[in-house]
């Protein structure tokens, strides 16, 4: 397999209501990435398209209703699709067709307009449940996911508390980052004074209904050292599927990112992923989620990441700084543009131009996770320079 790297990236403002339709939040994201490296479409040889549900964007066939806002008329283009793990598989997708020797570039572009999804985007998930196993107890997903973080809260003795102040970390990195939905510093009491949503889920726990887009050019090493003498290497990928009957497994633990993690660790030849990973990205729709995805990761041990929470391990300026873009819970969380912003970011904190985000001391190597469908999904990429 050839040597892949990421030569450009750009997104979007995340806002909760976009004027723009999603083909064209699909063109912004698009033109900024290639601007970033100098590139027209001209220079794409194919196209890796994300999107989740159609029923977001409200159209059905999605993905051929976006091939030419995302850059694909007349070009080899796939729509890749599994919920919120889609912004990093799409990057994953792309991947393979540069490495496989079949292209020599690939822009990957991921959006979402979840404000077409009316009256909320909830509602469009009442149907991915068993229609005879799970129905019938009128589940959503904010219902599962208040069940896993209670789970996870009881297994290791955490606190509402707790898990409050990993929401408030994250979202207070996303204040400085220019595509940010929000503008406002959090507490932990404000969290805990939010509206409760399910318990133990409160609504500042959770990531905001959003819309946007983001994209990375990708390019084989012969084109990548032509155009930049800082190309950021994908090191390792890997992804993961757990079964969607979320009621079998214990959901204190989720092995879905650990198999993924350790297929793209040994792509990557790392083996003390903690000490050889110098920035993380792990997917946040909840503060929960962001420490419970660490462990998955290998980022930290089980049961002992509040205590490095609390330490300041993770902050920007720690031992190993997550989410310092904000993540979903500080920027928004349109859905399947979230994961590949998390890329973006990686791309540029390792080139050195995060301006006021940037984390100290020349960090040389990152990993993003994206996590969806029915806490089953995970994908995986490891980017080093």
């Amino acid at each position: 397999m050839r040597k892949v790297a990421i030569v450009g990236a750009g997104m979007t403002k995340f806002v909760r209501r976009a004027l723009e339709t999603p083909k064209e939040l699909s063109y912004q994201a698009s033109k900024v990435a290639l601007d970033s490296c100098g590139l027209t479409l001209d220079d794409v040889d194919c196209i890796a398209h994300g999107t989740a549900p159609d029923a977001f964007d409200g159209l059905h066939q999605n993905g051929e209703y976006m091939v030419d806002g995302c850059g694909g008329w007349n070009k080899p283009t796939m729509r890749v699709y599994v919920g919120g793990g889609t912004g990093i598989h799409a990057v994953v997708h792309g991947w393979h067709h540069v490495a496989s020797g079949l292209f020599d570039t690939c822009l990957v572009v991921c959006e979402e307009k979840m404000s077409s999804a009316l009256p909320h985007a909830q509602a469009f998930f009442l149907t991915i449940f068993d229609s005879i196993t799970e129905r019938s107890l009128e589940p959503n997903l904010l219902w599962i996911f208040a069940l896993e973080m209670n789970r996870y809260m009881e297994r290791y003795g955490y606190s509402k508390e707790d898990m409050a102040l990993a929401a408030v970390k994250i979202k207070k990195n996303g204040l400085k980052h220019p595509a940010s939905q929000f503008s406002e510093e959090v507490t932990v009491q404000d969290v805990l004074d939010s509206e409760m949503m399910a318990y133990p889920v409160s609504r500042l726990d959770v990531s905001p209904v959003s819309d946007g887009g983001a994209a990375v050019l990708l390019a084989s090493e012969r084109v990548a050292r032509r155009l930049t003498d800082k190309p950021v290497w994908i090191e390792g990928v890997g992804w993961s599927l757990d079964t969607a009957y979320w009621a079998t497994r214990d959901l204190y633990y989720p092995r879905y990112t650990d198999t993924a993690a350790r297929m793209a660790y040994d792509m990557a030849g790392i083996t003390e992923p903690d000490k050889e990973i110098h920035i993380a990205e792990p997917y946040d729709p909840f503060g929960y989620k962001a420490l419970h995805h660490l462990e998955g990761l290998q980022l930290s041990p089980r049961g002992k990441t509040v205590e490095l929470l609390r330490d300041g391990h993770f902050d920007i300026d720690g031992n190993l700084p997550i989410c310092p873009s904000g993540g979903l819970l500080g920027v928004g969380n349109p859905i399947a543009a979230a994961g590949t912003m998390k890329v973006c970011e990686l791309f540029w904190q390792l080139r050195g131009e995060a301006d006021q985000r940037q984390v100290p001391g020349n960090p040389r190597r990152g990993v993003a996770q994206s996590w969806g469908d029915l806490m089953q999904v995970s994908s995986v990429v490891v980017t080093g320079i």
